[in-house]
């Protein structure tokens, strides 16, 4: 069971890594929960983007709405491919701009933890820069 990654409640932890796995889903290298955004995500969000944590949660809490409206089901409960076609609709501002732009920040933090240093609780073990074969040097 997933346990709460603060400031989020456990509902919106398990949100979260879900829609995190469908932004960068795990193949040949790990998905974005395992190479560590939400510890990125946290560690961000108890510093300089301290000022959106009432909106992750909200955003969190509407993309499950979103998931009961379309499907009677908690957005974890749903198949990668509904979940991957509830994301999409969102994108395209189907559930209201809110979400949207909820979304699209979300998608934009997901990309700068998958590829941060791993000092900032992202790119655990630099995997996403061997992915990309960028090798630290000095």
């Amino acid at each position: 069971m997933i346990t709460a990654l603060a400031p989020f409640t456990s509902r919106q932890t398990a949100t979260l890594r879900a829609a995190l796995d469908r932004i960068i889903p795990p193949d040949d290298f790990p998905g974005g929960w395992d190479a560590g955004i939400g510890e990125y995500l946290r560690r961000q969000l108890s510093g300089d983007l301290a000022p959106l944590v009432a909106d992750y949660r909200a955003g969190l809490d509407a993309l499950d709405a979103a998931a009961r409206t379309a499907s009677g089901r908690d957005f974890v409960a749903l198949t990668a491919e509904e979940q991957d076609a509830l994301l999409a609709a969102i994108e395209a501002g189907a559930h209201g701009p809110a979400l949207a732009i909820f979304f699209a920040t979300l998608v934009t933090n997901a990309i700068e933890g998958y590829y941060s240093d791993p000092g900032n609780g992202g790119n655990r073990d630099g995997r996403a820069w061997a992915m990309i074969g960028f090798e630290v040097r000095g």
